[in-house]
């Protein structure tokens, strides 16, 4: 069972942590029927071998099934701090609030908290646009956890609203904030304001100074956001966080779109790829392995 959720009926449904349930459990139950079966409760317990090191907790187990080579997390080494970083600016309320790349991330954001909870992690919760709206503390408890679930199902419930993105500035705030060296896990479509991307990468690199890892997942509607594939036929189009419309036909503009935006998405590949940030790409129409499998190899990767 592949992780998959219709977004169209997730409001239907209104449990964030039942659905986040269904999820990671699906998951799981797909990593059993591969190659990796046996080994998929154990992944976030386990790391990679580094050559060198002692051989002396190899897990040989988990090598028969997978042909590589892992060594057994102790308590010291498997407390891991983690900070969910949630963009709920304007544009991740398309293409339609109820069923978009905030209802993705919503649901993202809730199955890797509910597989943080399973391995006793400590978790927190930040939602942004322009300024930091809601920033939970960092535990592992239980009932906080179901906190955090409880406030992904709010914001699920929360009509779009109209306002712009800083995410430079939200993250040199938490750089500064976060003082215990964490996983900082960003879902956000990273439509920050051009002429700030500088600032973007500046305050990216700020959390990797202060020895934060740093997992992106880019959230976008990659049909419509990167590919352009609209119908021929007149449109208005809207900027999500000014309201100002545009009316055009998609072959009018499709190429220069698609240049701009290439470039655009080359640049932060790159630059991420500098500073040692995992930078993965999130297509909503692709479903959530995506999420758990990139959360779990970059968890695994960590000491």
């Amino acid at each position: 069972m592949a992780a998959q959720i219709d977004l169209l009926k997730v409001r239907e449904y209104g449990n964030v942590e039942f659905l986040a349930r269904q999820l990671v459990e699906g998951f799981i139950t797909g990593l059993h029927k591969s190659p990796f079966h046996g080994f998929s409760v154990e992944f976030a317990e386990h790391r990679l071998y580094n050559t060198g090191e002692s051989t002396r907790y190899i897990d040989w187990k988990v090598y028969a099934k997978t042909e590589r080579l892992f060594v057994k997390r102790f308590e010291e080494e498997t407390n891991l701090r983690c900070h969910l970083l949630l963009d709920t600016s304007s544009t991740m309320y398309y293409p339609e609030p109820g069923y978009g790349k905030i209802t993705f991330s919503i649901l993202a954001a809730a199955s890797i908290a509910y597989l943080l909870q399973r391995q006793k992690d400590a978790v927190s919760l930040t939602t942004f646009a322009e300024n930091i709206d809601l920033q939970t503390q960092t535990k592992s408890t239980p009932s906080h956890v179901h906190k955090i679930f409880q406030q992904l199902n709010s914001l699920l419930q929360q009509p779009a609203p109209l306002r712009r993105t800083s995410a430079a500035e939200v993250i040199h705030q938490l750089a500064e904030k976060i003082n215990k060296r964490s996983l900082v896990v960003i879902f956000s479509d990273m439509f920050e304001n051009v002429s700030e991307v500088d600032h973007l990468f500046s305050a990216l690199q700020h959390l990797r100074h202060n020895l934060h890892e740093v997992l992106i997942f880019h959230v976008t509607d990659k049909k419509t956001e990167e590919d352009f594939a609209f119908d021929e036929r007149p449109y208005e189009f809207i900027d999500l966080e000014t309201g100002e419309k545009v009316k055009v036909q998609p072959n009018q503009v499709r190429g220069n779109y698609q240049q701009a935006v290439k470039s655009f998405y080359h640049e932060l590949k790159l630059r991420c790829g500098q500073y040692r940030i995992d930078f993965i790409e999130a297509d909503i129409a692709q479903g959530f392995d995506q999420i758990l499998t990139g959360y779990l190899v970059k968890r695994t990767k960590m000491k």
